[in-house]
């Protein structure tokens, strides 16, 4: 059976983007690619093979059910890390499989240790530093206890990392906030190297702050948005482009994903006459209607009502009436010879014109990110050049 709509992935898009993110931290810089939220709306099963093609090897996920998900696809030499919830119920299966993990209360650290010993397998812990941001990580007391801990019990871990995470590195308007927080971390790395804690990598850079503040690059980056096409944000991006770096071509970053659907029906309205539900739209002439089966259940928002665009036929044609449930209606008066099983593109480029997700932020007042993560897990995933 066919779904509503498809979401097609760009394996050259994809592999541009890495390169040049590569190219911007560095060869000896570890690139971490971050695939939570069901690989920001990519779909997890689908882009941990494809990011592998693009020579990526270490995955971050934020929970133990994403993880499993990714476990389950990657390949043995691919590592695999969880940013933040996992029950201690299930640290055993993450330390059995060499998943390794963010520890940032000493519930979770003493539990990784306990499972260590029964296993007779070292846990791989980051242990994650409280620099300002106030969400999670060691602090205070808690670290001094942290490290006692830790000390006594070397022999059942290994820390792969020390890290943290800033407070929106994306906005200007942070900015004295994150030099704080890089001040911060650095102080706390010398003081645990003094009492003898020295992971394989330092890690506290995410996309935005990979480009925009280098010193935060340290051992290993963990890039989320920027690998899928996306700039963190316009600062970001004029940032990047007033750097002028070598790098930063005229589009260094391409958007992998594109969002398909089809028509699904064609109908003429008479003029007077109000279109889908309530009188949210009325229309002014002889109308052609076009039905495309996707509504905000999958992810196209309610807010897009009379203000949205998709194409068909390579022309830009209006979303009119509110968005239902599970279908919209688009307004193809102006475009010849639309029929049923015509392509519409809800994200992406045909012919001249291109919806971009920033478009459909600016109109709905949602991030990138949000957008994309609304996109439906069941909707499928498939791979393009």
């Amino acid at each position: 059976m066919k779904y509503t709509s498809t979401i097609e992935l760009s394996r050259s898009a994809l592999r541009q983007n890495i390169t040049f993110l590569k190219n911007i931290v560095g060869k000896k810089v570890k690139f971490v690619s971050v695939i939570k939220g069901n690989a920001y709306g990519h779909g997890i099963s689908e882009f941990v093979p494809l990011a592998e093609e693009c020579g990526i090897d270490y995955f971050a996920v934020f929970d133990s059910k994403e993880a499993e998900i990714a476990y389950e696809v990657k390949s043995e030499k691919s590592d695999l890390m969880i940013m933040g919830m996992i029950d201690n119920d299930d640290l055993i299966w993450a330390v059995e499989r060499d998943i390794s993990f963010f520890v940032f209360d000493l519930s979770r650290l003493r539990q990784a240790i306990k499972d260590s010993k029964q296993l007779g397998k070292k846990a791989r812990i980051h242990i994650e530093l409280e620099t300002g941001l106030h969400r999670t990580g060691f602090e205070g007391k808690q670290l001094r206890d942290a490290i006692k801990l830790i000390n006594q019990n070397k022999e059942y871990l290994e820390i792969e990392g020390v890290c943290t995470h800033y407070a929106g590195a994306e906005s200007i308007a942070n900015y004295v906030r994150v030099q704080k927080q890089i001040a911060r971390f650095n102080e706390l790395k010398e003081m645990l190297k003094k009492r003898g804690i020295t992971p394989k990598f330092y890690h506290t850079a995410c996309s935005a702050a990979s480009i925009v503040y280098p010193e935060t690059r340290m051992d290993m980056v963990r890039v989320g948005i920027a690998q899928y096409g996306f700039w963190p944000s316009e600062e970001v991006k004029m940032n990047a482009f007033l750097s002028k770096r070598k790098e930063f071509s005229e589009r260094p970053l391409r958007r992998v994903l594109k969002w398909k659907s089809t028509v699904m029906n064609v109908k003429f309205v008479e003029p007077g006459e109000f279109i889908s539900y309530g009188n949210f739209f009325q229309a002014t002439q002889k109308t052609k209607i076009a039905t495309v089966p996707v509504g905000y259940y999958h992810g196209y928002r309610r807010s897009l009502s009379n203000l949205g665009y998709v194409l068909v036929k390579g022309k830009k044609a209006p979303v009119v009436g509110m968005v239902n449930m599970s279908m919209m209606l688009i307004d193809v008066t102006g475009i010849s010879f639309v029929k049923k099983g015509d392509t519409v593109v809800l994200i992406g480029k045909q012919g001249k014109h291109e919806i971009t997700v920033a478009s459909f932020s600016e109109l709905s007042n949602l991030v990138n990110y949000e957008l994309l993560v609304r996109l439906p897990s069941t909707i499928p995933r498939v791979i393009r050049k």
